[in-house]
């Protein structure tokens, strides 16, 4: 044990509406005290009536405002980081914070799904490399990156279709992206009874051929593969960064229970 950070069962659980509640569920039944730190308002309605210490809204501002969480909050024997996968930023920054004030911190990275018949993309000008001329494309991403992804398409001479949040940054990120009225829905993901309903519609309405979506795992990687094999469609994915040199990563909440109990 190193410190006081090592003295308390506690652990500060950076996560979305995705894996963060199952794990503040199965950190429960182990009997750690949990505090979790959300973006937004929206993803912490996804805690309510789960046994959480605290939780903390809002983007944690650099290395700076990390530290500070962690002086005000703390002290925890783990920082558990469940961040999207594409949210590279805030882990390369929690690395730093960590590290300078001697807090042990793990990666809870999701296992990649196999690629199958999807083709896997480095970035944007791969994208905009792509044999899509004529081809109908919808951007099944998330809105900061529509933009640069819409010009993308239009490059690789293929007709961009996207999707934006019902929220203000999404409806934003749309207009940048100079999306045609009839080429958006505005639209919550997996929204509805039955996951991927009007994610299969929308596809229909518009006549796509080609899905572009994020490499990022998950239920919403796994419902794209599902979709486009049941449409006869194709997958386009974009590569998911590499987490940051020096973070211990674990890929499944069984190795993640193990790794918080060895030290």
């Amino acid at each position: 044990m190193q410190g006081p950070a090592n003295d308390q069962r506690r652990v500060l659980l950076l996560a979305g509406t995705g894996d963060g509640p199952r794990l503040v569920k199965e950190l429960s039944r182990r009997h750690w005290r949990v505090s979790v730190s959300v973006v937004t308002a929206t993803a912490a309605k996804a805690y309510a009536g789960l046994p959480v210490e605290r939780i903390s809204i809002g983007a944690l501002q650099g290395v700076g405002g990390i530290k500070a969480a962690l002086h005000q909050a703390g002290p925890f024997r783990w920082v558990v980081d469940a961040t999207h996968p594409f949210a590279a930023r805030i882990s390369h920054d929690l690395v730093t914070a960590c590290a300078d004030l001697g807090q042990p911190l793990l990666r809870y990275e999701r296992r990649l799904e196999p690629l199958g018949a999807a083709s896997l993309l480095a970035d944007a000008d791969a994208l905009a490399a792509q044999p899509l001329q004529g081809q109908r494309l919808l951007l099944a991403i998330g809105g900061r990156h529509l933009p640069a992804l819409t010009a993308a398409v239009r490059r690789a001479g293929a007709i961009p279709y996207g999707r934006a949040l019902p929220s203000p940054d999404g409806l934003r990120a749309a207009l940048r992206a100079g999306l045609p009225p009839d080429h958006l829905a505005v639209v919550r993901p997996l929204q509805g009874e039955v996951p991927g309903a009007i994610e299969r519609s929308l596809c229909r309405r518009w006549g796509i051929g080609v899905v572009l979506c994020r490499q990022s795992g998950g239920v919403t990687e796994q419902l794209w593969h599902q979709l486009t094999t049941d449409l006869g469609l194709s997958l386009l994915l974009l590569r998911r960064p590499s987490p940051p040199d020096g973070m211990e990563c674990v890929e499944d909440v069984s190795s993640l229970m193990d790794r918080l109990e060895r030290d």
